[in-house]
């Protein structure tokens, strides 16, 4: 198998987390002819580090009679990555390779770039990885004009006019989810894999119509497991729905009257797509994956020339 992926291979996609390293190996018309993936994210590695931890994934794939390019987004741009891709600034186009930072790289096998970020100066925001997932996008719905929401662990919430991100806002709700969840006390209160849908949207329409009880709403939480016996199942279904309802009060401005698109993990994304319905709100769900791949593609072929 291998040895067809060096005979195909044109191009290798990556997305490099915090914590987890992903590379697509494709051919000239974009198939996927491969997918490799590690632990080796950003903050486990010094920047010497980078090259190696992506070689052990593709040695074998590379051919040895031509340059093979890649392209990467994500945290493998920031300070402590690879080589720094810096931001660009909204209102702007989603990055493309046009804006790419060139790394070097010791295998002479290897032409690699990097996309850069994205910055809101005035409230100061900024996003790196979720930039190549709004490109993506945008590569197969150039006429979307309406707001994108991505999930996730810090999930934004991006406003998109005319090709460009206009502006962009960040909640901390899955950290805070985490947290809670994990490292706090309501932790022995939502310990479950089981979600209730109804007490979600119960919890969703309680936080956004009364957002500044919703501190004593949680620790409730704990105390109806402790006092009534409150199954894991609630506590866990509402402690998501105090959390995302306190998320789109905050972001309505962005989602109210506007097409709205959800890009992440589809279990996440349907939660989402849940507690919009809640509020009378249609979105459709995109996966992360293929945003990002298709993302990575579009930014290559800005930069194909340079190889020839």
């Amino acid at each position: 198998m291998s040895d067809i992926i060096k005979d195909k291979l044109a191009l290798v996609a990556v997305d490099w987390g915090t914590s987890n390293l992903r590379v697509w190996l494709l051919d000239a018309p974009g198939n996927v002819l491969g997918i490799r993936e590690s632990e080796k994210g950003m903050g486990t590695l010094a920047q010497s580090e980078f090259e190696p931890a992506l070689l052990d994934l593709i040695d074998g794939d590379l051919p040895f009679d031509r340059v093979t390019p890649v392209m990467c987004c994500g945290m493998v741009g920031s300070r402590q990555g690879w080589k720094e891709a810096g931001y660009m600034t909204v209102p702007c186009e989603a990055p493309g390779g046009a804006k790419a930072t060139r790394a070097e790289v010791q295998d002479q096998r290897l032409a690699l770039w990097i996309v850069p970020g994205v910055k809101q100066i005035g409230p100061d925001d900024v996003m790196r990885g979720e930039e190549t997932q709004v490109a993506g996008f945008l590569a197969q719905n150039p006429d979307f004009d309406g707001v994108v929401c991505l999930p996730g662990t810090h999930t934004k919430w991006a406003r998109i006019s005319a090709k460009e991100i206009v502006s962009f806002q960040t909640f901390m709700t899955g950290e805070l989810f985490a947290l809670l969840s994990k490292q706090s006390v309501l932790r022995h209160s939502v310990n479950t894999a089981e979600f209730d849908g109804d007490v979600f949207r119960d919890a969703l329409s309680d936080a956004m119509s009364r957002p500044q009880s919703i501190a004593s709403k949680l620790f409730g939480l704990r105390a109806a497991h402790l006092v009534s016996d409150q199954s894991l199942s609630h506590g866990k279904s509402a402690l998501s729905g105090y959390l995302i309802g306190m998320e789109l009060a905050g972001a309505r401005p962005y989602w109210l009257g506007m097409d709205i698109a959800l890009i992440g993990a589809p279990a996440l994304c349907d939660i989402y797509k849940d507690g919009l319905a809640a509020q009378g709100c249609f979105a459709n769900t995109y996966s992360a994956s293929d945003m990002t791949l298709a993302g990575l593609i579009a930014a290559f072929s800005d930069v194909r020339e340079t190889l020839s």
